[in-house]
């Protein structure tokens, strides 16, 4: 495969999109992994100094531009993707397949990664640029971001958009995470086995830790 059809076919389309994926996926271990801290009840002290790190060291910063860059391809690749699927099929099946073709989720993909996509754009308003842009995005004082938590996640609305947006997330993941396996090779039956038990307990716990942080915010929980 030339390095152009990693971009321009279908299958060079779905192997960047399983590879950042995959590196998607890791950076939401180590996010959550992050997050979590905030149930350390010290009054976010581990979990500052764990922003701080990420925010101030150079690997994460490099890391971080890897991150937006990955994030962008697997957003335009997965548009292209939907877009080329739907121009296959504009006339639907006789009769509905409905899940015996393939499950919702995986027929859905456009629509929750939009979903996705506007939580991310409300997510990165509301704590990365403040963050970046009160350092200068080099240098500066950053921002107490776990009381920034407390006062976000004090609207009901936003609560409930980032509810919405990790469910997005659950149903994502339950098909993304096992297809990008898939597209790389993996086929032997125990290891398709293995990985589709991980996907969905991934898909679950992920996602669910994410909603809970603003949950335990707005209840008072931490």
């Amino acid at each position: 495969m030339k390095w152009s059809e990693m971009f321009t076919s279908s299958v060079g389309k779905k192997l960047v999109m399983s590879l950042t994926g995959i590196f998607l996926i890791l950076f939401l271990i180590v996010h959550v992994g992050l997050n979590a801290c905030i149930w350390a009840m010290d009054g976010g002290e581990m979990f500052n100094k764990g922003a701080h790190f990420m925010g101030s060291n150079v690997v994460p910063r490099i890391l971080e531009v890897g991150l937006f860059a990955g994030l962008l391809l697997h957003i335009i690749q997965g548009f292209m993707l939907e877009f080329q699927n739907r121009s296959k099929r504009k006339q639907g099946y006789a009769v509905a397949m409905g899940s015996k073709g393939s499950k919702w989720y995986s027929r859905s993909m456009g629509i929750l990664g939009s979903l996705i996509l506007i939580f991310l754009v409300v997510h990165i308003s509301d704590f990365w640029f403040p963050n970046r842009s009160n350092q200068g995005f080099l240098l500066g004082e950053e921002i107490n971001l776990y009381d920034k938590m407390q006062v976000t996640f004090q609207e009901l609305w936003v609560v409930i958009l980032y509810i919405v947006g990790c469910i997005s997330l659950a149903w994502h993941l339950l098909h993304g995470f096992q297809s990008a396996f898939r597209t790389l090779g993996v086929s032997n039956k125990k290891y398709l086995a293995l990985l589709n038990a991980t996907g969905v307990g991934f898909s679950i716990i992920v996602p669910f830790t994410f909603a809970m942080m603003p949950v335990s915010f707005y209840m008072g929980w931490v």
